[in-house]
């Protein structure tokens, strides 16, 4: 059991934090709580370094755009919470989702081939789909819907992958976890949803 924890947490003390900030940051966001953003802050700080000493050039930059959305997604989170305190959710119509979905396709592709062509980056193309569908799937969170945490399954699995084949064993764990922690939000989120409609009829 300790080789399993400290595989997972890993040696490096930038690792160790990163992973920690991150576990808090998504366990306080399922649990739809105001005070996920100071770890989240932190942890994209972190990760922005730890992506860019192992050449994920997309992984790296997406921890900007992760900075950068915090602060909306807090704005949008204070402005939508509950009497308890806790941010209520919403669902997005398919059309706008569709609309969506188009612009991250293009945007993956774009980064793909700017990646490949002009950075040394290790393995573009898995990288740049990974940081496309966190763009979305972030974008999502901060508005409060639930179909976030679809695409936030999505990136978890193909990080999974990505970070086993870079050696990034303890970051490919976290994501592991990240990976059961956002089916739990995607089921508490819906659920949470289905309540909201119940208290409005």
């Amino acid at each position: 059991m300790l080789d399993f924890i400290i595989r997972m947490v890993g040696t490096s003390p930038i690792e160790i934090a990163a992973v920690t900030c991150g576990l808090i940051n998504v366990i306080l966001i399922v649990r739809r709580s105001i005070w996920n953003y100071p770890f989240g802050f932190v942890m994209v700080l972190l990760y922005a370094r730890i992506f860019y000493d192992y050449q994920l050039y997309s992984d790296a930059l997406l921890q900007i755009y992760f900075f950068g959305i915090q602060f909306y997604g807090l704005y949008c989170w204070l402005r939508g919470r509950g009497d308890d305190g806790r941010v209520e959710v919403q669902s997005i119509d398919a059309q706008r989702l569709r609309s969506w979905l188009v612009v991250t396709a293009a945007g993956w592709l774009v980064l793909s081939v700017l990646m490949h062509r002009f950075t040394d980056a290790s393995l573009p193309y898995w990288d740049a789909a990974i940081a496309a569908l966190s763009m979305l799937a972030q974008l999502l969170l901060s508005r409060r819907y639930i179909e976030s945490w679809m695409f936030w399954v999505i990136v978890d699995v193909l990080a999974i992958g990505l970070f086993s084949v870079k050696g990034l064993y303890p970051t490919a764990a976290l994501y592991g976890v990240f990976l059961a922690l956002a089916i739990t939000g995607w089921l508490q989120w819906r659920q949470q949803h289905l309540q909201q409609a119940t208290a409005a009829v």
